[in-house]
């Protein structure tokens, strides 16, 4: 954004509020103009609490005091033309107003103090999320890639889940995963997973191996951090997805992950059935046990990846979110499309949060003659 565009940006909601300002004082100046011209028993001074008590709602603290003491101002000025400043019941609806003025002033300002804070946070969780969760290519080898990461918290637009791509000889190599718990725990053990993968995915030759080689690293992390009184309930789910550049086929090895969907070009929809590991960091898999499933992937053929936060998602009903029945409704849709239209159809359907994190990967496997390949280094 240009310094010009970011001018205009804050000049706008500065002249909306500016305007705004002048409902509560032209509120003020009615109420006193026609509370000195009718009959003394017409009492509309109780009114003027209207315009301090409104103002916070489009202004800071200052400019709510200044018209909380633009009121007391105008009440004191009614009081002096009608009853006297004398008068008892004038002082206590002066001394009211004025209690109520500081009140909406303290109000305003802890609020905008409030704002800071949770700017500051989301500003933070950005960071950190584009530490963690790099952007992936929108074309990566013979794959058109996009992505989508839904929070449940939307201040913390961060948790455990989780993607990554590599980019090896010939080969595609991708993982999502998700990290038991929420908070910095599940951010630091999100962080030791995405950085195994990243670092094995050039070093290993098979899916298995480097199943093996994350889930060390995730089960080396945990004795190291993992409270006592949390000893064997932190772990993660991970798919691993190897995808070659020149055999029509995918590989997988999942650990107690989901299983993906497979949208083939005959608009079907199918689950591949897996052998899944159990998560990492439960300690029950040795070097060499995880299993490696093997399923065609054809040109025009589309793979969506998933966390258990999009399927877990329930209605008012309690119904879970019927993924692979919905997302046959688009089997022509593009990767960006198709997420497009999750996103939209599963905050419908949950109504309009989550009760968990969602991340969700579409992997579409493009013809030959239309692939434009390029190398992005995971």
């Amino acid at each position: 954004m240009s310094p010009r565009q970011s001018l205009v940006g804050l000049r706008q909601p500065w002249k909306t509020n500016h305007a705004l300002v002048l409902l509560p004082v032209t509120l003020i100046v009615v109420i006193t103009a026609v509370d000195l011209s009718i009959p003394q028993y017409i009492y509309l001074e109780p009114a003027l609490v209207i315009a301090p008590a409104l103002t916070p709602s489009f202004a800071g603290p200052r400019t709510t005091g200044l018209i909380g003491a633009l009121a007391v101002a105008a009440l004191v000025l009614i009081s002096h033309f009608q009853a006297g400043l004398g008068d008892l019941n004038r002082i206590v609806q002066i001394v009211t107003l004025i209690v109520l003025s500081v009140t909406v002033v303290i109000y305003s300002a802890l609020r905008d103090r409030r704002r800071a804070q949770l700017a500051q946070v989301r500003s933070v969780a950005e960071a950190a999320q584009r530490v963690l969760l790099w952007p992936l290519p929108e074309q990566i080898g013979p794959l058109k890639v996009a992505s989508l990461y839904l929070a449940a918290e939307a201040e913390a637009q961060i948790g455990g889940d989780l993607y990554a791509v590599a980019r090896t000889d010939g080969t595609v190599r991708i993982l999502i995963g998700d990290v038991r718990g929420k908070g910095l725990p599940a951010i630091g053990e999100a962080a030791v997973l995405l950085g195994a993968f990243r670092e094995g995915a050039h070093r290993q030759a098979s899916l298995p191996e480097l199943a093996a080689m994350v889930e060390q690293s995730v089960t080396r992390y945990l004795a190291e951090s993992e409270p006592a009184e949390e000893a064997g309930e932190r772990f993660a789910t991970a798919l691993l997805v190897e995808i070659p550049d020149t055999d029509p086929v995918t590989r997988m090895t999942s650990c107690g992950h989901p299983p993906p969907l497979l949208i083939s070009t005959g608009r079907s929809v199918t689950v591949p059935s897996l052998q899944p590991a159990p998560p990492m960091g439960v300690g029950l898999m040795g070097s060499g046990d995880h299993s490696l499933d093997v399923f065609s992937f054809e040109p025009g053929d589309t793979l969506l990846l998933y966390t258990d936060g999009v399927i877990e998602a329930r209605d008012t009903r309690g119904r879970f979110y019927p993924l692979a029945e919905r997302v046959a409704q688009w089997p022509q849709a593009g990767p960006e499309s198709l997420l497009h239209h999750i996103r939209r159809d599963l905050l419908a359907h949950s109504g309009g949060r989550l009760d968990d994190d969602a991340a969700l990967v579409a992997l579409h496997r493009t013809p030959p003659a239309h692939r434009g390949q390029i190398i992005h280094r995971g």
